[in-house]
């Protein structure tokens, strides 16, 4: 783990989210010379490292989880301060995080993650024979992983990127939250602990503190660093793909970035349920202060008496839900700069409000207008990060579908709907699909199932790369390339790819 010597200048202290005042043991940050320090550090390992046995990362990646349950109450405690979010919401993330690194060791275990192919050589094939031909997945190289603001530990040091990167075989050089020091230190000692225990090569994995972009620029422009992994805003994820097209040899940035996750609300369903969908649509609004990349930003909806019933329920729950502690003082200025622009837009009424808070606590709102408004004005389809939501109000199904697509690519996608919405959703399926990399039927986008069929991820601007996940076993993909082995004797063959494997493959395009 790289360190620096501290001096005055260059301490780190820990900020209250709800006072604003700093706490704690000062944590020295890094500068450049430590960016090159731990990518060389991470480069000399990957040969190593990548080239151990599939059960020794295995049980790394295991090791790593257990050392962070290991950790205890100090870890909650120390994240409680740093983001402001609740207890059980921390431990629900910490399991979070551990779940995921046990299931990549799941998935390293199985082998499947590798792509093995083999097309045996047809020497008496005409009119030309066929070489033997076999392929396999290798991991890139290091990798630079940013933690998030609101994810301190699942989308952090030891987060999702970090787990798939090293599932992969690529040493991690993690860019820490500056906004959680503490937090991130105590993981970062915890995987540090797991290196020593699995004796993995040591610069398999470093964790970096730095304010400002001064450190995270240099990491991603070092020539050592082989992809990114990054959760945030627009600004940051773009300002990093720059960067890293800029370089004499251009790497893969896989940002997740912007996505305001429409929600449909279909006749039927207003009709029959709306009341209960307004409330609930505030319960999802307002959790977790509205700091969630799948949180419901955007409402569609054909007018109707349902829509009443769906804004009155709304109303009534947004003026009981409290005002909540907001990750940092920026973001909290962010979205009330948001709110206030929303809420004064001539276009733009106001539907119903939340309770006022004090200090860096942000107000729910939830704010209307018209389709026509909408397609006229590209800045009402940006995200503001909280608990701020806005209703498009449309006429018929053919204005909805208009809005529908004129709307920035998506993390999710969700239909309220009952039996009699059927064929309308068969209709609007093909349109979100093309929108959004998930797409749910009667539920809140907020919450994201680590699982092998999910996709975290989805068009720009939610993502950087649309072609990929940030959670779910599939992450791992983003992190190795195929190579093709033609014609290479069998001791030249690397283990994975000789016929006395018994890892899962294909043969001729057959399982085996």
């Amino acid at each position: 783990m790289a360190t620096q010597t501290a001096t005055p200048s260059n301490m780190l202290r820990s900020i209250d989210a709800a006072t604003g005042e700093p706490f704690g043991d000062a944590f020295a940050t890094h500068g450049t010379d430590d960016v090159d320090a731990a990518c060389a550090a991470a480069a000399a390992a990957f040969d190593d490292y990548r080239s151990r046995p599939l059960e020794d990362r295995a049980a790394f990646l295991d090791r790593i989880a257990d050392e962070i349950v290991a950790i205890g109450d100090p870890l909650i405690e120390a994240a409680m301060r740093e983001s402001g979010l609740p207890r059980a919401r921390l431990e629900g993330e910490r399991g979070r995080t551990v779940g995921q690194l046990k299931l990549f060791a799941q998935v390293v275990r199985a082998g499947n993650f590798l792509g093995l192919r083999v097309d045996p050589a047809l020497p008496d094939r005409q009119p030309l024979p066929r070489p033997d031909l076999r392929l396999r997945k290798v991991p890139l190289g290091p990798v630079a992983v940013f933690g998030a603001s609101n994810f301190p530990l699942a989308f952090s040091t030891a987060g999702g990127d970090t787990a798939s990167a090293l599932a992969a075989g690529c040493p991690v050089v993690v860019k820490g939250h500056g906004a959680h020091p503490r937090t991130g230190t105590l993981v970062a000692e915890a995987i540090a602990r797991a290196v020593q225990t699995c004796n993995m090569p040591a610069g398999v994995f470093n964790h970096l503190l730095g304010p400002g972009n001064q450190v995270g620029s240099a990491l991603v422009q070092d020539p050592r660093i082989a992809a990114v992994g990054f959760t945030g805003s627009r600004a940051g994820g773009m300002a990093l793909v720059k960067l890293a097209q800029a370089r004499p040899v251009p790497i893969p940035v896989y940002a997740e970035m912007s996505s305001i996750n429409p929600v449909l609300l279909m006749p039927h369903a207003l009709a029959t349920r709306g009341a209960a969908l307004g409330t609930a649509f505030v319960g999802s609004l307002t959790m977790g202060a509205g700091q969630f990349c799948t949180n419901p930003g955007l409402l569609l909806a054909i007018e109707g008496e349902g829509l009443d019933a769906f804004l009155d329920a709304a109303r009534t729950a947004l003026a009981d839900a409290p005002a909540s502690t907001m990750l940092t003082p920026g973001i909290h200025a962010a979205y009330t700069k948001g709110v206030e622009d929303l809420s004064s837009h001539a276009k733009v009424e106001t539907i119903g409000r939340g309770a006022v808070g004090s200090g860096t606590c942000g107000q729910a709102g939830l704010f209307a207008t018209t389709a026509e408004a909408f397609l006229a004005d590209e800045a009402l389809g940006h995200e503001i990060f909280g608990a701020s939501s806005l209703l498009v109000r449309c006429r018929d199904e053919a204005e909805l579908v208009r809005v529908l697509r004129a709307a920035e690519g998506q993390l999710t996608a969700t239909i309220q709907m009952d039996g009699g919405d059927t064929d309308m959703a068969q209709r609007l399926l093909p349109v979100l699909e093309l929108k959004a990399g998930r797409v749910l039927v009667n539920g809140w986008p907020t919450g994201v199932e680590v699982a092998h069929a999910m996709v975290h991820g989805g068009p720009f601007p939610s993502t950087s790369d649309g072609r990929t996940t940030s959670v779910g076993s599939m992450a791992i993909d983003r992190y190795l390339r195929p190579v093709s082995y033609q014609n290479l004797p069998a001791e030249l063959l690397p283990a994975e790819l000789r016929d006395d494997t018994t890892l899962p493959r294909m043969i001729d395009g057959k399982s085996a």
